[in-house]
């Protein structure tokens, strides 16, 4: 068997290279086939349960100074470059047939319809159209580079010859229905530097009774995780679980700790319930009542309940009898609470994938190996990761098509 390209993974970035290199290959009146060979039974499964069956198909607004890589940060914008936020929105809104639905508060876009099937279905069918070929529970088993160039693709049903190979396998997370992420593999076998993996936008896990009785409760908080020269902040929601802490600004952080874990280095984790430090206390100086009453203006009684024991400080205590000991611990818990954090939840749970390939060694321009000519690769199996937000499909949409158009020119240029 042989094809022109064969797109190894049939994710966001894979079906978007799908339909990218399909059409301009058509568009060169080239007879070479798309393939696309996707592990899974289904395609696109990241697609379908992402925003909770609504699909944020992309943030409304940039945020490049958010994501996460080993690399430069100059190496992360010229990817984003190539496909810019305006763009992607303009095309898919074009082949979702509308507008798509913005919540302002998160500033996160969603489908017209509000379905994130019909983000996938849509995809799915603009590949198909423009002449792609798209193949599920077709796992491959090896990826060998010819000396004389092209690729052998290794599946159980036989090999397939490919001019050209985009590896958009994706990451460990999310992983059901036959999916392997095994392009990290396959790329390092061809001589690819792999940076260490770890579960991203993840839950933290620590054994805390007082924390775990607290399961279910939600509000709004500044959450900043630090290990060495490494630290990040976020603000938006959090949540009390059972096993840890969870929410928006909890996972925005979680790539520090799960780096630490990692790498066996200590990290802390700690939670602001709102006002700095100097607002809290002038608060507490000038209120009226007991430091409950206070509390409660803020904050849900069983939190509340939660930082007079962190603090110490008994919550009847009228505030005009706090002494300044009293009310440096009920500031310090109120604006940075440490969490015991001892872990995450893996990637049973994590949206992203921390590490990957080094994205030095991939051109931004093409999506192109700097190492294996033919090879190319795009989305989760690269070295960056995006906050809560659309952001990791923004990179996704990005060097998909990058790669997908650089492998149908691969293919042109050969003949």
């Amino acid at each position: 068997m042989e094809t022109g390209v064969a797109i190894l993974g049939g994710g966001a970035a894979g079906l978007l290279a799908a339909a990218s290199a399909a059409s301009r290959l058509r568009a060169a009146g080239s007879a070479a086939r798309v393939v696309v060979l996707e592990a899974a039974r289904e395609p696109g499964r990241k697609v379908l349960v992402s925003g909770g069956g609504r699909c944020n198909v992309l943030p409304s607004r940039e945020a490049r100074e958010r994501f996460v890589s080993s690399s430069p940060r100059r190496l992360v914008d010229r990817f984003l470059d190539r496909f810019p936020l305006a763009a992607q929105r303009a095309f898919f809104e074009e082949l979702l047939g509308g507008a798509l639905r913005e919540e302002p508060e998160s500033a996160k876009l969603f489908p017209p319809t509000n379905r994130a099937r019909d983000v996938r279905d849509a995809l799915l069918t603009r590949a198909r159209a423009e002449g792609a070929d798209v193949r599920t529970a077709s796992p491959v088993r090896g990826l060998v580079a010819r000396s004389e160039g092209g690729f052998d693709v290794r599946l159980d049903a036989g090999t397939l010859s490919a001019s050209a190979v985009v590896l958009a396998t994706g990451g460990r997370s999310v992983l059901a229905g036959g999916a392997d992420a095994a392009g990290f593999d396959q790329a390092s076998s061809l001589g690819h530097t792999v940076r260490a993996l770890r579960p991203a936008l993840v839950p933290l896990t620590g054994s805390s009774p007082a924390h775990a009785a607290l399961s279910g409760v939600a509000l709004e908080a500044f959450v900043t995780a630090r290990s060495g020269d490494e630290s990040a902040a976020a603000r938006g929601g959090f949540l009390f679980t059972h096993r840890g802490w969870s929410g928006p600004a909890v996972l925005d952080v979680s790539h520090v700790v799960t780096r630490a874990l990692a790498e066996e280095k200590p990290f802390s984790v700690t939670v602001s319930f709102g006002g700095d430090a100097a607002s809290r206390d002038e608060a507490l100086r000038a209120g009226s009542g007991n430091v409950l009453s206070l509390l409660r203006r803020s904050l849900p009684d069983r939190v509340a309940s939660l930082l007079f024991v962190e603090a110490g400080v008994a919550p009847e205590t009228p505030l005009h009898r706090l002494t300044r000991q009293a009310r440096r611990a009920v500031v310090a818990v109120l604006t940075a609470l440490p969490l015991p954090v001892d872990g995450s939840e893996g990637y049973r749970t994590a949206e992203v994938t921390a590490g990957g390939v080094a994205l030095e060694e991939v051109d931004p321009g093409s999506g192109g190996s700097r190492l294996v000519p033919g090879l190319f690769l795009a989305g989760e199996i690269l070295d960056a990761v995006g906050p809560i937000g659309g952001f990791n499909f923004q990179w996704a949409w990005a060097t998909g098509r990058t790669a997908g158009e650089g492998a149908a020119r691969a293919v042109l240029a050969g003949g």
